[in-house]
């Protein structure tokens, strides 16, 4: 007979430690987010486990990158279904790999034009001379 007891966890314990509200995870299991159902106690409390927190953080971070909540949602549904539809979890994954690529190529590109432009205002500081700032384009953008 197997006498581990399994670790829960309450609501407020499970916020703190995906740094997300308990009305956020009231949420995600309405949305249909989570991979399983949440036990509850005698008194009707929610008791998660460590697969669940896990799982949560998963979902945090693919929200955090941008993944739409229908997508998430297509994503955890993938999972509770089991074993044998791996090649469609990873296309998921993939494509939102892809624009998360995209994204991060954006964002480096926005970079280096304000790291361009702060250059420009920093030298004018440094000099103690604003003429020329008055235009925005002055000098060439970045690539």
């Amino acid at each position: 007979m197997d006498t581990e007891v399994s670790t829960t966890f309450s609501i407020g314990e499970v916020a703190t430690a995906v740094e997300m509200s308990a009305h956020a995870l009231r949420f995600y299991e309405r949305e249909g987010l989570l991979v399983g159902p949440i036990d509850r106690t005698a008194g009707g409390r929610r008791r998660y486990t460590q697969v669940d927190v896990d799982w949560i953080q998963i979902c945090t971070k693919l929200r955090e990158s941008g993944m739409p909540l229908v997508e998430l949602q297509r994503f955890a549904a993938l999972v509770r279904q089991g074993p044998g539809n791996e090649s469609e979890r990873l296309a998921l994954l993939d494509a939102h790999r892809d624009r998360v690529n995209q994204q991060i190529h954006a964002l480096e590109q926005a970079r280096k034009v304000i790291e361009w432009k702060t250059g420009i205002y920093r030298q004018h500081v440094q000099d103690g001379n604003a003429v020329g700032l008055w235009d925005p384009t002055r000098n060439t953008v970045p690539d």
